[in-house]
């Protein structure tokens, strides 16, 4: 079932992964038995590895512009592997074929450090620099680092926001 919409400051927010285009997604460095595509399938048992080392770039296209407000990170199998949760994961707007050579030389977009905390399924997601992700037609996540393992997992990802297009000019009544 659908997750219900999150409030935010009075514009509701939804979950982005039906408008997903899951042709246009690719990961690098995935390992076969845990590929990218695991990760929206809502069971956390069976998310997404990398394969040679930690690194891991993951790229999600949309069918459409969205604003994205926030991202939920879910750690793998109820932080079952603590060693391989993801520390810093840097982010990339609207960049396409992004491979281990080019995220140096790139600006991310932004930049987390993450703790186990925040990658419990409890945990709120985590925030957006909401002004740099008004117009997103795909995010690169770039997993450079862990909390010590491996290979780094992810149990779930979830992308929080709107679509672009049905965004209501009457939600921006002047504040009195």
């Amino acid at each position: 079932g659908q997750a219900p919409p999150v409030e935010q400051e009075g514009k509701v927010l939804t979950d982005l992964s039906d408008k997903i285009d899951k042709t246009g997604c690719y990961a690098r460095n995935e390992s076969s038995q845990y590929p990218m595509t695991n990760l929206f399938i809502g069971d956390t048992r069976i998310g997404c590895k990398s394969d040679a080392d930690e690194q891991l770039i993951i790229h999600v296209s949309f069918m459409e512009f969205v604003k994205v407000h926030s991202i939920k990170f879910t750690e793998f199998n109820r932080g079952a592997e603590p060693e391989n949760n993801p520390t810093v994961v840097k982010i990339f707007v609207n960049r396409y074929n992004l491979g281990f050579e080019d995220v140096d030389d790139v600006d991310p977009t932004q930049e987390f450090e993450l703790g186990a905390e925040d990658l419990r399924e409890s945990s709120d997601p985590c925030m957006l620099k909401f002004v740099k992700f008004q117009r997103v037609k795909s995010i690169t996540l770039f997993i450079e680092d862990n909390a010590g393992g491996d290979v780094s997992a992810l149990g779930g990802l979830k992308f929080l926001g709107k679509t672009v297009s049905t965004t209501n000019m009457n939600d921006f009544k002047k504040q009195g």
